[in-house]
């Protein structure tokens, strides 16, 4: 019975992929959202890492385009403006904490990513803290991992 109940699993996760994952869509454009405006500002950089993040997403590059992916990042940056948007864009990020772990890592490190153009800040590792427990994940050990370092241009 557990091998049938995996193989259903396993065919609807390929299916929800295929057709666009929006509940996972949501939570890794809200944890990006979140730490893109957690200082403040809006940097080019952070937005464009954020994007990169998402369109490199193996179940995200299947459902949606990169069109689609900046339009809920415009719009979850907008969330991000206020607590309130900020709180939701937090349970967007926790409706996803059932998943696999690999996801949830996913969503944690294209948040990293963006917060991490510059060095990561405190209010921005404050902003990963609370995307790590929702999440459920270790930020802490997620973020040994070492960036790729670009030079500056």
């Amino acid at each position: 019975m557990n091998v049938l109940r995996d193989l259903l699993g396993q065919v609807s996760r390929t299916v929800t992929a295929y057709v666009g994952d929006k509940a996972l869509m949501l939570a890794a454009v809200s944890a990006a959202a979140n730490v893109i405006v957690a200082d403040g500002e809006v940097a080019g950089q952070e937005f464009d890492a954020a994007l990169h993040g998402l369109s490199a997403d193996p179940v995200l590059m299947k459902g949606y385009d990169a069109l689609m992916l900046e339009t809920e990042l415009y719009e979850g940056i907008a969330r991000a403006r206020t607590r309130l948007g900020r709180t939701e864009n937090l349970r967007h990020v926790t409706a996803v904490a059932e998943r696999p772990a690999s996801q949830r890592e996913n969503v944690f490190l294209i948040a990293a990513d963006v917060a991490d153009q510059d060095g990561i800040s405190n209010i921005e590792a404050s902003a990963l803290g609370a995307i790590a427990a929702a999440l459920q994940v270790d930020g802490v050990e997620l973020l040994r991992a070492n960036p790729v370092r670009r030079r500056p241009a």
